[in-house]
């Protein structure tokens, strides 16, 4: 058995797969990275789990994460999501997505605007202890405050540091975790 992260280290094949395979590795896809925003954003308040056992009703929902579709959601788009019982239907969460997909096509490109931050390289910590994990940073302080200027909604330092985790643009495993990948 593979050494894996305390988190990842599960009979949730969903989690597993999600430790081995996504979280951490460095994301540039503009479609993806706009899925983890909404994602992350969805996740405030509960446990990463319950988002990934819904991210296929999320891809469903939210027209395979395609920005230029989300930000134009009407008010009847926005009230058949809250009648769909397979995403967490929270109101704000769900027009933050809609505000944030409008947000995301103005920047051009989000890949761009997230990856400045640490000049298109992941930022790799040498954490040994899960609990040495920090829930934000100085970095995820700086994004936040900024993506907030810009009108983002529904964020925050910690959801901005748990998505900059999930893109790779933090690496966030353990030192002795064997899909640390290259360092």
């Amino acid at each position: 058995m593979p050494k894996r992260c305390q988190w990842g280290d599960t009979d949730d094949l969903l989690m597993r797969d999600y430790h081995d395979n996504e979280w951490g590795k460095p994301c540039f896809d503009e479609r993806k990275l706009f899925e983890m925003l909404i994602l992350e954003c969805a996740q405030a308040g509960l446990s990463w789990r319950t988002i990934l056992h819904k991210r296929e009703a999320y891809k469903l929902a939210f027209d395979n994460f395609d920005a230029e579709k989300v930000a134009g959601y009407s008010e009847d788009k926005i009230a058949e999501l809250m009648q769909n019982r397979n995403i967490i239907r929270n109101r704000l969460k769900i027009v933050s997505a809609v505000t944030n997909a409008q947000l995301v096509l103005k920047l051009g490109s989000l890949s761009n605007f997230i990856w400045s931050y640490v000049n298109n390289t992941p930022i790799v910590n040498a954490w040994e202890n899960h609990n040495q994990i920090p829930a934000t940073s100085s970095l995820s302080d700086q994004i936040n405050k900024d993506m907030k200027k810009i009108g983002f909604k529904f964020i925050g330092s910690t959801i901005i540091y748990s998505y900059l985790q999930s893109i790779g643009a933090v690496n966030d495993h353990m030192v002795w975790c064997e899909f640390r990948g290259q360092v």
